[in-house]
């Protein structure tokens, strides 16, 4: 079926207003519920993707809490916090870890204009030591009531909502594309508008075909791909 014209549209508004340089980091958080929750914001702040450290032999599983969400925003395994740090620190990311300790900041005075990383852990004990040793800044979310900390997915809402207010507050927030590479752009765009179509060009390692204005494949291809779309 062909891909209709506000479909396409709605594709490219998407992706205009996508950031590379805005992720989170996940250790050992496992509900489903949570997982949900977190991929939603992330989808709806604009954040490209996100990473995280599981338990090894543990299945992943979403709940209608993300609804669909994690099509959107890839969810990208480490094998430990060490490696994922390391990853995100070569990006060029700084990592926000989330924990009460004598040196954090209060979030609001922290400045999320770059390359951003939140890195949260498990529901029932946080960060561990190693994690904390690693991050860039320590930051904490203030509370008035008797419990000193929020949910993990909540807390990670409030921290992907104020990075997104400070970057529109900068004027530093794509709206036409300019958080991703050109590349990566198009590359998204037809991955989202025809994953039958990329996934077949993979399989063949060969390149993506380009798309035109109405979002139109501006190339031949064998007639059993084109059936898949």
């Amino acid at each position: 079926m062909p891909l209709l014209p506000r479909r396409f549209e709605r594709l490219k508004s998407v992706l205009n207003h996508r950031m590379a340089d805005l992720t989170v980091l996940l250790e050992h958080v496992e509900k489903p519920h949570n997982l949900s929750a977190i991929l939603r914001s992330c989808d709806a702040v604009g954040a490209l993707e996100a990473h995280a450290v599981s338990f090894s032999g543990r299945p992943r599983t979403y709940n209608s809490t993300a609804q669909g969400s994690q099509k959107w925003v890839p969810l990208n395994d480490h094998p430990d916090i060490e490696t994922a740090i390391k990853v995100l620190k070569a990006k060029g990311f700084r990592l926000y870890g989330t924990h009460l300790g004598t040196n954090a900041r209060d979030y609001r005075d922290c400045d999320f204009t770059g390359p951003t990383a939140f890195v949260l852990g498990a529901e029932k004990w946080g960060l561990s030591d190693q994690a904390r040793d690693l991050m860039d800044e320590a930051l904490f979310i203030p509370m008035r009531g008797m419990v000193q900390s929020l949910n993990v997915s909540v807390a990670t809402a409030t921290l992907l909502f104020e990075s997104l207010r400070q970057r529109q507050t900068a004027g530093v927030a794509p709206s036409r594309g300019e958080g991703l590479t050109t590349e990566h752009y198009q590359r998204l765009l037809l991955e989202w508008s025809y994953p039958e179509v990329a996934a077949w060009c993979r399989e063949q390692n060969r390149p993506y075909p380009d798309l035109n204005e109405q979002g139109e494949l501006m190339e031949e291809l064998p007639r059993t791909v084109k059936l898949r779309c």
